[in-house]
């Protein structure tokens, strides 16, 4: 994500492989890019406790100076994408479970909402009500929902983005449920996969295909999707696998860091800078990054 206000910015100087407790401290920044960073072991579990001087940062091949860093567990805003189209009638109690223990294994503080969609689109709280850390008015939104119809996946997707617009907290979560095959979008794939690379939303899919009944929906999808914010895409075999990656993806939020950085370059022509963010902790070379591949930059017509 790239910024242009004033920023309440949580600064961290950390000795190595140790994180310490952020002091906040405001600052004004002006192109300001901010990363949130997942580091995995071999067992794909997430790393916590990491330093700020164990990371590395690069912007189209040039080495940044990170500007500010954050291990502490904060709210997020998130947002449950559920599939209920006519693929969903006998499996609703996945949807309940997983939804569930997403809710059991959140920050008390989040911000949380979740999305419905068949061939509509619908939000399952009222709508005087964008989100809630509530987790008996989410039970009662997930009391509504019905399974049946077609499929609009891309639109879904697009208006959870859009929703998380309107959050204070500047980590934004996505969760979709599905198994990425999409038959009534008024939007393309190209569409909501722009979209999703322009927010700074990390994106983590879980397919509910059924590969018993042979509908390995389109996995490619979810990959993609996952990719192009940082996130992962979960492809369990049973319900209760399915289940699990819920709480997975739940906690590692909670273990995840936010790097932030002004970059070396002026740009301002709408282009598109890749990053590649790195790890180097002594004595660990089985730790795999994930993190958005790059952002755009803002377009001003003077180039100013």
């Amino acid at each position: 994500m790239r910024l242009t206000s004033s920023l309440l910015l949580v600064v961290c100087a950390a000795s190595p492989g140790v994180t310490q407790e952020p002091e906040p401290v405001f600052r004004s920044e002006s192109d300001l890019v901010v990363l949130h960073v997942n580091v995995f072991d071999g067992r794909s579990d997430a790393v916590p406790g990491l330093g700020q001087n164990v990371f590395r940062v690069v912007d189209n091949d040039e080495p940044q100076q990170i500007t500010f860093f954050t291990a502490a567990d904060l709210p997020v805003a998130a947002g449950l994408i559920l599939d209920s189209s006519s693929s969903m009638i006998t499996r609703q109690r996945l949807v309940t479970a997983g939804a569930t223990a997403f809710v059991q294994a959140s920050h008390p503080e989040d911000a949380l909402f979740t999305i419905h969609f068949n061939e509509h689109v619908e939000f399952g709280l009222p709508p005087a009500l964008p989100f809630t850390s509530r987790a008996t008015i989410l039970q009662a939104a997930m009391a509504r929902y019905h399974a049946g119809g077609m499929t609009a996946l891309y639109d879904a997707v697009i208006a959870g983005l859009e929703h998380l617009e309107r959050a204070d907290s500047d980590k934004r979560v996505l969760v979709v449920l599905s198994d990425g095959e999409d038959n009534a979008s008024r939007q393309s794939e190209r569409a909501m996969l722009d979209r999703a690379q322009r927010s700074n939303a990390i994106v983590y899919t879980v397919s509910n295909a059924d590969r018993r009944s042979g509908a390995a929906g389109d996995p490619a999808v979810l990959r993609r999707l996952a990719e192009a914010t940082g996130g992962i895409a979960y492809f369990p075999n049973s319900d209760d696998q399915a289940v699990e990656s819920f709480e997975t993806i739940a906690a590692n939020i909670r273990r995840g860091y936010t790097i932030g950085y002004t970059p070396n370059h002026a740009d301002h022509d709408g282009s598109f800078r890749r990053v590649k963010v790195a790890v180097d902790v002594p004595g660990r070379r089985n730790l795999r990054i994930r993190s958005r591949p790059g952002y755009w930059t803002p377009y001003h017509a003077d180039g100013r």
